[in-house]
């Protein structure tokens, strides 16, 4: 289902920083198949060494002038709400000091867990220069809550993610130029192709607010943001929806 094209590379992965979600993914829920759609995140900050051949054209990639990301998506069908967003090219807007050691990573929508759906869940972690803040839905005791939405303008989409739990709070606010993005065609495992409006880019800019215990700790200016979001069979462009 891709576009025409050819594409081949070579390159040596070296994944810096993980993303493990927990309960979500561990072994118990996998031998029970108990979500229908799992997520983790090895390297949501990955350094790429090599080069990358696009139509003829060759690419050189090495770990200072890219962002890396990897990840894995596995299970029997999407989530919708599908919401993605993720980046390491980071620079305090307090200090103006680039972010070397950090990144943020935000996925999830609406799980299944068997019959039941979970309205509104996402999982984040952001990494910020050695200190790791969490918020998982799936680690009950920290009484993680979640709001977000996203909406479509003529030329771009745009994000907005809150969540705090019983010490910190993450505010995140992205947009991506529509002309830097694809519109994505994935079949799913159990073989339906449900997401007909899935947007992907790799471009999109914006600030996070990261809190503890209700102060400040810094607010952070994004960009190469890889950046998703997609609803079950869309008529047409997104309207601001709020999900709790």
């Amino acid at each position: 289902m891709s576009d025409a094209g050819s594409m081949k590379w070579d390159l040596m992965v070296n994944k810096i920083i993980p993303f493990n979600v927990g309960y979500g993914a561990d072994e118990a829920m996998r031998n029970l198949q108990l979500f229908e759609m799992f997520w983790h995140a090895e390297g949501m900050k990955t350094e790429y060494t090599g080069y990358v051949i696009l139509d003829g054209k060759r690419y050189s990639v090495h770990p200072r002038t890219c962002y890396g990301y990897a990840d894995k998506n596995w299970g029997k069908d999407f989530t919708t709400p599908w919401l993605w967003l993720s980046s390491n090219d980071l620079v305090s807007e307090i200090t103006g000091k680039r972010l070397y050691n950090s990144v943020f990573d935000i996925g999830g929508g609406r799980p299944k867990i068997g019959p039941v759906t979970l309205e509104g869940k996402l999982l984040s972690a952001f990494w910020y220069e050695g200190t790791g803040y969490e918020f998982n839905f799936s680690k009950v005791w920290t009484n993680t809550r979640t709001k977000f939405w996203c909406y479509e303008t003529d030329d771009q989409v745009i994000w907005h993610v809150e969540q705090e739990n019983i010490h910190d709070k993450m505010i995140t606010d992205v947009r991506c130029k529509k002309e830097d993005m694809l519109l994505i065609k994935y079949e799913a495992p159990n073989g339906t192709m449900k997401h007909n409006r899935l947007w992907n880019g790799g471009n999109g800019t914006g600030t996070i607010q990261l809190y503890h215990e209700g102060k400040l700790v810094d607010r952070i200016h994004a960009e190469h943001i890889g950046c998703e979001y997609g609803e079950y069979d869309a008529k047409g462009p997104y309207q601001k929806k709020e999900y709790n």
